[in-house]
């Protein structure tokens, strides 16, 4: 069941994400439920169905016996009627496709609506099944610690932790599952991943867009709650994790919370020396002049809503000592890019030194989007020269060696729900450090208004104090421009 069934979300990435797992034979038997208040009848929501795969992969086999297994409801979420009509739908359609009982609930609405609905998926019996259910929320979880603890105890009262799957879109894209096996399955990487062989590791999620149309959102969610709480720290956490004694669900989250419980507390007044905040101004952006963001459509006239962050995050454990996780994400910025930085330490004495050019560190960079795959940075002779050296890059391209992109984070999302594999979804302990780390920054930044916003021009990589972060400890932000993959055709 999904509601918010006629949303962006739904049309955009859930239908096509549930088509390729139709095609590719991993859905046998199954029905999907739409839910949402539009009044809608089922041929006009099958069609919109078809709609949207159409858009999203062109001319589809099957497609007409894919939507055959689609039905709608319009809906109420606060009318227990509703939740009656709905429970009594769900049960004929079990009956006809012999579905067990198997329940997933997936909430692609508005955060406000996510306790209210689990509470009446409770009380009006939705959730008295004789398969299992499943519960999957969309981000953002809480606005904060005391709201993702409230919203935790609602959903708790319907659902046990192993039955919530809070999906995190980032962890489902294929290099960042990747990370795990970068570094458990290659011997020449796991020995060197600590403090003694790795100087800094950056981590970079920019964007080209601006909010659009979600002005209204981002006023009261920002770069801060919309990205660093979320996806940028769990690729931190997956960066930084002990080995598992295990690749389960159970023993993976544990290393996870194990890494954020292994942050460094830094202070209110410390929390202008490791994070930066930056808002876009107007610029250009691949040559078309764009607005600020205090000129967007829903957006206070002076706000103080941050689109860009850069931080330094510690962690304070033997492994890591010392080694600064550099991250940083913005709107607005010189290109879309998903990149990590793992930059070696130099060695310790430079046989090649030459004064007009200083021999590169050796950097292992993961291309998480748009570009997927993996390149390593080393240093080899020069051709046909003496013993002069030049920077040499070893690559790995997802799209070149399949040609084809990696299937969508969602696809692989919803499958490892219909399986019960919670690994690459977030753990209650998870989402509770991470706001009790982020809401200090928040709670800084919003007591103190920023005099100089907007603080970089739409169309550049960030403020200038960006730069400044990295370099009072004496690094520098890899250009992401620069490091491209080389696709292999």
């Amino acid at each position: 069941m999904i509601f918010g069934a006629t949303g962006d979300l739904a049309i955009r990435k859930l239908f096509p994400s549930l088509y390729r797992l139709f095609a590719r034979g991993k859905l046998d038997k199954f029905a999907v439920i739409g839910v949402a208040r539009r009044s809608l009848t089922e041929a006009e929501f099958q069609n919109s169905v078809k709609d949207s795969v159409m858009t999203a992969l062109g001319d589809k086999e099957n497609i007409d016996e894919f939507i055959s297994h689609f039905y709608y409801q319009s809906h109420d979420v606060a009318d227990s009627s509703s939740y009656v009509s709905l429970k009594n739908m769900a049960n004929q359609i079990d009956e006809k496709y012999g579905l067990e009982g198997n329940r997933i609930f997936y909430l692609a609405m508005a955060p406000e609506f996510f306790g209210p609905i689990a509470l009446h998926l409770k009380s009006d019996g939705l959730t008295d099944v004789t398969g299992y259910k499943r519960l999957v929320i969309e981000k953002p979880f809480g606005h904060n610690l005391p709201s993702a603890e409230e919203l935790n105890q609602q959903i708790r009262t319907a659902f046990t932790e192993e039955e919530v799957y809070r999906i995190d879109h980032y962890l489902g894209k294929e290099m960042v599952r990747n990370i795990e096996v970068i570094r458990f399955a290659n011997a020449i990487f796991e020995p060197l991943w600590n403090n003694r062989y790795i100087s800094n590791i950056q981590i970079t999620s920019s964007e080209v867009l601006g909010v659009e149309e979600r002005g209204r959102y981002y006023e009261t969610s920002g770069a801060l709650r919309d990205m660093v709480q979320n996806h940028m720290m769990q690729m931190v956490a997956l960066l930084a994790m002990e080995p598992p004694i295990s690749l389960t669900t159970d023993e993976v989250r544990s290393e996870k919370v194990r890494v954020f419980r292994s942050l460094r507390n830094i202070s209110h007044d410390e929390v202008n020396d490791y994070f930066i905040r930056g808002q876009y101004g107007a610029g250009l952006v691949e040559d078309l002049e764009v607005p600020e963001y205090r000129a967007e459509t829903m957006v206070n006239k002076e706000s103080n809503t941050e689109t860009f962050v850069a931080g330094k995050l510690m962690i304070d454990n033997f492994r890591w000592a010392g080694v600064p996780f550099y991250i940083r994400t913005g709107k607005r910025m010189t290109t879309k890019s998903t990149k990590i930085v793992v930059q070696f330490k130099d060695i310790p004495m430079n046989l090649y030194y030459q004064p007009e050019k200083m021999l590169n560190p050796n950097l292992l960079v993961i291309h998480i989007q748009p570009e997927e795959g993996i390149t390593l940075h080393l240093n080899a002779k020069k051709a046909g020269g003496h013993l002069d050296a030049q920077e040499v890059k070893l690559s790995f391209a997802n799209t070149g060696i399949h040609a084809m992109n990696t299937p969508e984070g969602y696809e692989k999302l919803l499958y490892d729900c219909m399986r019960g594999d919670a690994t690459n979804f977030t753990h209650w302990d998870e989402v509770a450090y991470s706001w009790a780390f982020v809401d200090k920054i928040s709670e800084v930044w919003e007591k103190t208004k920023s005099e100089n916003f907007p603080n970089y021009p739409s169309g550049s990589m960030g403020p200038r104090a960006a730069e400044e972060l990295l370099e009072k400890d004496g690094f520098f932000w890899w250009p992401v421009t620069d490091l491209a993959v080389d696709i292999c055709k």
